[in-house]
């Protein structure tokens, strides 16, 4: 049996993405796999009863589900920590959070999530699964990372990220200019948020302005 632990991290992490796109095929998992040895792999996880085959099908236990989802925490939590924070190319961003992700102790993870203001989605969209920490929601020091709605007025920042309740909303933002990257400053906040982007001015409805997150800069 395979006791090399980041081979088999890597094949829960593979296995919950695969899960996210609703790919459960066995043939999905072996075509994306970069393990050396898949057949050695797998016997592995279903040994570990990480894993389960039933047909065509390979799926997570609810053991390997709980392995997996701390991995896909850690790491998603890295990626926005280096690209909000560090602001670091996407290339180094990925292959640097695959390695904090095997590191992170529980503890510090809750609060890199808490310092980041408990950020949904990482860098490429995909969701971050919520911790304790989420579900408290405990804001022991100012999120470098937070919603519009939470801003100071006459303060600057950059758009990180926006969740949309309505996805249409995201397409008419983009048509106003509020868009991830653009550097904005909050001109007031009742009875609408008005922006200032590239010397155009913009207002947005409260309810817009909490699913746009900023990050908080000195212009």
């Amino acid at each position: 049996m395979i006791d090399d632990r980041e081979r088999i991290d890597e094949a829960l992490e593979l296995l919950w993405v695969l899960n996210e796109d609703k790919h459960p095929e066995l043939s999905h998992f072996m075509a994306n796999s970069d393990d050396p040895d898949n057949e050695a792999l797998i016997r592995t996880l279903l040994h570990d009863e990480l894993a389960s085959v039933s047909g065509s099908n390979i799926s997570l236990t609810d053991k390997g589900r709980r392995e997996a989802r701390g991995l896909i925490r850690r790491q998603r939590l890295a990626e926005r920590l280096f690209t909000d924070v560090f602001e670091m190319p996407d290339d180094s961003v990925m292959k640097d959070a695959c390695k904090v992700e095997h590191i992170l102790s529980e503890e510090l993870t809750e609060s890199v999530c808490t310092f980041l203001g408990h950020p949904p989605m990482c860098p490429h969209g995909k969701p971050i699964p919520r911790g304790e920490c989420c579900r408290t929601f405990r804001v022991d020091v100012t999120p470098v990372v937070m919603r519009l709605s939470e801003f100071e007025v006459g303060s600057s920042g950059r758009i990180t990220f926006m969740v949309a309740s309505d996805p249409s909303r995201i397409s008419k933002l983009n048509s106003l200019g509020i868009t991830a990257g653009s550097i904005i400053r909050l001109l007031q906040k009742t009875p609408s948020y008005v922006l200032n982007i590239d010397e155009t001015t913009v207002a947005v409805d409260p309810d817009i302005a909490k699913e746009i997150y900023v990050r908080k800069i000195m212009i």
